[in-house]
């Protein structure tokens, strides 16, 4: 069993942002995103043949996490018509019979992680694809059981993977995040730590309680040693904030506690034929090469 895990929010940014020419509802709606998002979810069932799929969505963009820290990312600078279509992407999916998780006090990224924790090592499951590109979801990759796919470039990243990328290995991603920032979830790490110098400094010592005070017990070649040292302890507690920010949870909401209540048994006729008339895609109506009534 191949356990697909589809970050749809990061699918529906993409369909909206991508460079096609935009889609309308006969009501005048823009729906090129759930289009688009519908399309990709029907090549990962058809082509790519994925048999048990379970997509999350940001139901809301505010999080838990924005009472943490009041400049966590939030719907402001979504454009209005890409916001609207989410309730609309939810619907989608329950027609087309897959298993949705829309998340409201916790973030797509927690369902997602919950899921691959949950579901590692349980009976029949071979390995679990995270159908991301976010590194966020590194955090979650172990060995070549669970993995990133980022179907838009065909790449798969393993846990070797997620070390040449980034330098650190999973379990290091959030302290990696608290130390360079991350600019899409709008924190900004410790001013003078880069991409180099993080991973430098936690590929020897996997996260900030292990890095030594004493700079001289460091033995690593980086630029500015004394400074970053400096700043790390200065903003110490900066630095456990964001990378408590940076951690995914891995115990968001999810009802279903056997991953072959993921298995896709196919569209729901009536619902998912209406749905393409009101979407205004006819010829999306007979793309399901299953029916599940």
């Amino acid at each position: 069993m191949q356990l697909h895990l589809v970050d749809a929010t990061y699918e529906l940014f993409r369909a909206h942002f991508s460079p096609r020419p935009g889609t309308h509802a006969p009501d005048g709606r823009d729906v090129g995103a759930v289009v688009g998002l519908l399309y990709t979810l029907l090549t990962l069932l058809r082509d790519e043949g994925a048999t048990h799929v379970g997509c999350a969505t940001d139901h809301v963009i505010r999080s838990y996490r924005n009472d943490l820290y009041p400049g966590y990312k939030t719907e402001a600078g979504v454009p209005a018509e890409l916001l609207a279509q989410f309730p609309l992407a939810e619907r989608a999916m329950e027609a087309m019979g897959l298993v949705v998780w829309p998340m409201v006090q916790f973030e797509a990224d927690d369902a997602l992680a919950t899921a691959a924790v949950r579901w590692a090592d349980a009976p029949g499951v071979e390995r679990v694809w995270i159908c991301t590109p976010d590194k966020d979801l590194a955090q979650c990759v172990r060995g070549d059981r669970v993995v990133m796919r980022d179907r838009r470039h065909e790449r798969t990243v393993d846990e070797a993977g997620v070390v040449a990328r980034w330098g650190v290995k999973p379990a290091s991603i959030p302290d990696y995040l608290a130390l360079v920032g991350d600019a899409a979830d709008g924190f900004p790490g410790l001013p003078g730590w880069g991409a180099r110098s993080a991973a430098a400094v936690l590929g020897r010592f996997e996260h900030l309680e292990e890095i030594p005070a004493d700079i001289g017990e460091w033995h690593v070649s980086v630029r500015s040693a004394t400074t970053l040292n400096a700043t790390l302890r200065a903003q110490w507690p900066d630095a456990q904030l964001f990378r408590r920010l940076a951690t995914l949870d891995v115990d968001a909401p999810l009802p279903q506690q056997d991953p072959e209540e993921l298995r896709w048994r196919g569209a729901h006729r009536t619902e998912f034929r209406a749905l393409c008339e009101e979407l205004g895609q006819p010829r999306l109506a007979g793309r399901p090469h299953l029916w599940q009534d």
